[in-house]
């Protein structure tokens, strides 16, 4: 099993410098009646796909004006508090990792969604390993009062959940969800046409 904690500092706090930058957990919504997709910075943006099942939301939508990025896929899992995310980039750009799912709290409703972001992050290499991001700015959050120690626990509760899991799983997060009775399908999966 090959886990990695990393911080965003990378060990500059151990060396007497802390410039953890401290914000506000991100919302986003996500509009299923007018297909669109609000970002934490309020930028809307348009989606291509909505899916609800039984999982959770499915979503896909370009990314317009990224240099690298040009599309991604999430799904959001409120029994899991995750939304798993696979992206795909311009001709050319690799990166080192097939999912980045970030924790989440996640409202569900009847035409919107909303997620408060719970400021961990994983990185799956699926068959090599995962990467757990961010316990910095989550405890920076935590010290401040912009996160109440209820929704810090439950974020990591869920980090410990999904990092076990997919490392039980060959570091295959596909499979986990399976194994869960969450079977995830993508856009170029035939179950996921609409």
């Amino acid at each position: 099993m090959t886990v990695h904690l990393v911080t965003q500092d990378r060990g500059r706090r151990a060396h007497g410098v802390d410039d953890t930058h401290v914000h506000p957990p991100k919302v986003e919504i996500f509009d299923l009646d007018a297909m669109t997709n609000t970002d934490p910075k309020g930028k809307i943006r348009t989606v291509e796909i909505y899916r609800v099942d039984a999982a959770g939301l499915y979503m896909s939508r370009p990314v317009v004006g990224h240099p690298e990025l040009t599309h991604f896929e999430s799904w959001l899992l409120p029994t899991h508090g995750l939304r798993v995310t696979r992206q795909s980039w311009s001709p050319g750009t690799t990166r080192d990792y097939d999912f980045y799912i970030d924790l989440v709290e996640i409202t569900p409703g009847r035409r919107h969604w909303r997620t408060l972001d719970l400021y961990l992050d994983l990185l799956v290499r699926t068959g090599r390993g995962v990467e757990v991001l961010d316990t910095d700015e989550l405890l920076a959050a935590v010290r401040a009062g912009l996160l109440d120690s209820a929704r810090a626990e439950r974020g990591l509760l869920d980090t410990y959940r999904a990092v076990s899991g997919i490392s039980a799983h060959g570091n295959d997060v596909g499979r986990w969800l399976a194994a869960e009775g969450v079977p995830l399908s993508w856009q170029d999966d035939p179950r996921a046409r609409p």
